[in-house]
């Protein structure tokens, strides 16, 4: 292979479109070409079309660079995400790196912003409407339904007499406590979704200011959110509460008057994220490249580096055998940590919530705790239970391998502070998983499966949503070179599993049925424990013994 970096930057820098001269100064507006002072003439005589030449350093779209402050940016590094010029291309440090020209990259980012201001204007904004339209409808239906219930419980207190003032007023009085419960639900979430399509009508103002804007800075920095609006929020039913009225009879008088029949809030997920209408927020399908390759390699100072978490795509939570969790850039900075609230060592798992907190199991302390800000707070205490690992799914609910007092474990699902699901037993009654004391971990798919790695059981576990199990993944058909030992399981935007084998250090992919796709084994990895990928697919892989992370891509 020729690794000139001269002759290469010969293949990439712009040329004229007609004698091929690089770097020529002007360029035709109507066409889209670069052309030199002396072809400017021959460019003018296609008479098939009308021409607008101008110096290329004076469009709106030219740029200085950020290294060569003298040289103007003629193209865009894809893999970096920065504009460089004819330097940064001489100098052999994006080589390797696919690069597109900048103005064609100015419409293609235009494009998108198109796209993304028509799904929000046409499809989410309204549907995030419609939501809030039935929030109110069931605040009006639940006031409604109250004041019917009282005057009932009235009329049946005006034929008991006094003995049943108290009665009727502490009914009241729990009916209030009821709408006032719910309103408080009801109303968080009106104020969420009223926040959100604030958010998404100040940000389509903002896109149709870019649309009109030519500066590659403001619109290249522009990064869509669209993922996290079609996420809608969960669909609340109030349960209504009635009353029922018994025969008056004084000796049991309290017994007969009468009783609220229970009510509750029923959260209803849509069950489906919006469709993509094909922006650069929903990426097409992303094959698997021949080669992965290292991006970059971070030293974190973690002891027995056992964790590692996306918080987005510069920085990544870590955590290892102590009570402290870190926060590090892709520079291999430390941002910030964290001290476990109970002191104790280590904190077992962490996870990053679709809101961008970090929670984090206390195993000898029995809770799951919530890091907000600076706060920690406490959100699950178990009894005769002990949380081990835990991740976040799309949905916010939190889904949590714990170990009992007599050796079990189960995978449970928690909403807040509420137990959901559990997971322990297959259909003939048997433990699912291997005793505690084994190493596992856990993650959600795409598709809605959880995905269980077990050490013990030298397998890759999957269970459907209705707690079937699906598949079980024992390593492909060919001899590995020692016993396949599973540690840290995550999954990419293709619903593939990606799990790191302890022993021969490697990383195993599979597709969402359990068919092995291939390894990553060229990447030098040194006992591979925790990994996760960020909302690009880039992997990151967190080594035991070493205290790295390397950030690796293994998509085109």
């Amino acid at each position: 292979m020729n690794m000139d970096p001269v002759r290469n930057w010969a293949q990439d820098v712009l040329r004229c479109h007609l004698c091929e001269i690089p770097v020529p100064p002007l360029y035709c507006d109507i066409c889209k070409k670069h052309v030199c002072k002396a072809c400017v003439g021959e460019h003018f005589s296609d008479e098939s079309t009308e021409h607008k030449v101008v110096p290329f350093k004076s469009l709106g779209s030219a740029t200085t660079c950020q290294k060569h402050s003298s040289k103007l940016c003629e193209l865009r590094c894809e893999q970096c995400d920065i504009p460089i010029c004819s330097k940064c291309i001489s100098s052999g440090e994006h080589e390797q790196h696919k690069k597109v020209n900048i103005l064609e990259n100015l419409e293609t980012k235009k494009a998108v912003l198109q796209r993304d201001l028509q799904e929000l204007e046409e499809s989410i904004d309204p549907k995030y409407r419609e939501i809030a339209l039935h929030i109110s409808e069931q605040k009006a239906d639940l006031n409604k339904n109250s004041q019917k219930i009282k005057k009932t419980i009235n009329k049946h207190g005006e034929d008991l007499h006094r003995e049943i003032d108290t009665m009727i007023q502490k009914l009241k009085s729990d009916l209030d406590e009821i709408d006032s419960k719910h309103l408080v639900v009801l109303t968080k979430q009106e104020n969420d979704i009223k926040s959100t399509i604030s958010e998404i009508t100040e940000i389509i103002s903002d896109l149709k200011k870019l649309l009109n804007s030519d500066n590659v800075s403001i619109v290249s920095a522009y990064k869509s959110r669209n993922v996290e609006f079609r996420r809608l929020p969960p669909k609340l039913t109030v349960s209504l509460p009635s009353f029922t009225a018994h025969k008056i009879n004084r000796e049991c008088l309290y017994q007969q008057f009468g009783s609220l029949t229970e009510s509750s809030i029923k959260t209803e997920e849509h069950g489906y994220t919006m469709e993509s209408p094909g922006a650069e927020s929903s990426p097409p399908n992303r094959p698997l490249i021949d080669i992965p390759q290292i991006i970059t390699e971070i030293n974190t100072e973690q002891r027995r580096l056992d964790n590692v978490s996306c918080l987005n795509e510069e920085e990544i939570w870590t955590c290892g055998y102590e009570n402290i969790m870190r926060l590090y850039n892709l520079r291999g900075e430390l941002v910030t940590s964290v001290r476990t609230k109970s002191g104790n060592v280590p904190a077992w798992d962490i996870a990053v919530t679709r809101d961008g907190d970090l929670v984090y199991t206390d195993y000898k302390d029995r809770t799951v705790n919530i890091v907000k800000k600076t706060q920690i707070q406490t959100v699950i205490r178990l009894q005769g239970w002990s949380p081990y690992r835990v991740c976040s799914s799309s949905s916010g609910d939190l889904l949590i391998i714990m170990n009992s007092d007599d050796k079990q474990v189960k995978v449970a699902r928690y909403s807040g502070s509420t137990e959901k699901q559990s997971i322990q037993f297959n259909d003939n009654g048997e433990p699912l998983f291997s005793p505690s004391g084994f190493i596992k971990y856990i993650c959600k798919n795409r598709n809605q499966d959880i995905c269980v790695s077990d050490s013990k059981a030298e397998s890759v576990m999957v269970v459907s949503q209705a707690e079937k199990l699906r598949f079980t993944y024992r390593g492909p058909p060919s001899i590995a070179k020692r016993s396949f030992n599973p540690r840290g399981i995550t999954t990419d935007i293709h619903s593939r599993i990606l799990t790191a084998d302890y022993n021969n250090k490697c990383i195993h992919i599979i597709d969402q049925d359990g068919q092995f796709l291939r390894y990553i084994d060229n990447c030098q990895l040194q006992i591979p424990s925790g990994i996760c990928v960020d909302s690009r697919d880039n992997l990151f892989v967190a080594e035991y013994d070493t205290g790295k992370v390397k950030k690796i891509q293994y998509n085109h």
